[in-house]
């Protein structure tokens, strides 16, 4: 195969090392953290998933569960249930990006057409390789990973392959978060990214990843996009994949895309999108129901484009005509539905944007994150 070139939630313990495995360092406990104030508590509480708790022929059926709704996952040939699979997630909500530490036995995987067009999972995927190695297929062409490798993918496409014992950080960050760039991206999908400007995003992991359980609220916002700035300079080194087929598009991706390219439109209605995308009022709904609807998704899209400009201290638009942009004709039900969604008014965030100061919006009420890293996925989709 060629190999492609380009540019329950408790504290968290430290999971069990595979022993043939190199050792890197996992967020070591907050308690640990003796030079940090008593006041500065950890915002952090991440979820875990493990299998090695659980009897040896019950782990695979575990695991294989968790996964289902990302990805369909096999045993090796040879290799049975009996064997046993200690696998091993810890899942770091960080906003609107999602850091899992996963350490699995060899598998393969694979990420279907027929699963894209039920599935609501369109995410970037981004992962970074301590230790193993895998081999990706998407729209015939393969790609090799390694460890210190990152990989870029897109879950709104299918994609197979298999991996040897793995160890590796990945990055799961909501269509939307790059939607601006989206241009940049799709043309690099399932690339290998390399060079010093992975090197520098290896760098800032590792980083992170030292420091996971100390960080707080509000830092949470600028080491998202932090990461997303460096993830997006880091994809559009990769040479474009002039050859992608866009019909293999999950259709969560082409709503994603469609809404998003039509947000201020006055005809961006459910009806217009099912047109769009040939599919049901029903089916829709079954799409956008994490998010309270495509509605509902709507108006949360235009409500943080709101948020985006007037915590932009170079922009002056009026906050009336912002309003109008984000589809409300009276100021006063845009401030209500505003303040409502973030916490604070249109005015205060621009004021604080002036002072230099960010006003980070109120968190969703926290969501059961559930059982499967579908569920994990959902927490952070908007």
């Amino acid at each position: 195969m060629t190999k492609d070139s380009g540019s329950g939630d408790d504290p968290v313990e430290v999971p069990a090392w595979p022993a043939h495995m190199e050792r890197r360092r996992w967020p070591r406990d907050p308690s640990a953290r003796k030079d940090r104030s008593a006041e500065r508590s950890p915002a952090l509480v991440p979820s875990r998933f493990s299998t090695r708790e659980l009897p040896l022929e019950e782990q695979f059926k575990s695991w294989r569960a968790h996964m289902a709704p990302l990805v369909d996952v096999h045993l090796p040939d040879g290799v049975t249930e009996e064997h046993g699979f200690p696998a091993e997630l810890v899942g770091w909500h960080l906003g609107d990006l999602l850091v899992v530490q996963q350490s699995t036995p060899a598998h393969s995987y694979e990420r279907s057409q027929a699963m894209l067009r039920s599935s609501p999972i369109d995410h970037w995927n981004v992962g970074l390789f301590r230790a193993g190695r895998s081999w990706t297929e998407a729209d015939r062409r393969v790609t090799e990973t390694g460890p210190g490798e990152f990989f870029f993918r897109s879950l709104g496409y299918p994609y197979r392959g298999r991996m040897t014992d793995a160890a590796a950080i990945l990055l799961f960050m909501p269509y939307e978060l790059l939607a601006d760039d989206v241009g940049k991206l799709e043309g690099a999908n399932n690339s290998v990214l390399t060079g010093s400007l992975a090197d520098l995003l290896a760098n800032y992991l590792n980083g992170m990843e030292e420091n996971l359980g100390n960080i707080t609220v509000e830092e949470v916002p600028r080491i998202v996009r932090t990461i997303r700035d460096m993830v997006v300079t880091c994809v559009a080194a990769v040479r474009p994949d002039t050859g992608g087929s866009q019909a293999k598009m999950g259709v969560m991706e082409r709503a994603h895309r469609y809404i998003h390219l039509n947000l201020h439109s006055a005809d961006l209605t459910p009806e217009s999108i099912c047109r769009e995308l040939g599919v049901s009022r029903t089916r829709l709904y079954q799409l956008f129901e994490p998010s309270g609807g495509v509605l509902n998704y709507i108006r949360r899209r235009r409500l943080l484009q709101a948020h985006a400009e007037l915590s932009d201290p170079t922009n002056y638009r009026p906050i009336a005509e912002i309003a109008e942009t984000a589809g409300f004709d009276l100021a006063a039900n845009f401030t209500r539905a505003f303040s409502h969604e973030f916490g604070v008014s249109p005015r205060e965030v621009r004021k604080a944007a002036a002072a230099d100061r960010l006003v980070t919006p109120v968190a969703v009420p926290e969501r059961d994150r559930g059982l499967t890293i579908g569920d994990w996925l959902r927490s952070i989709q908007g």
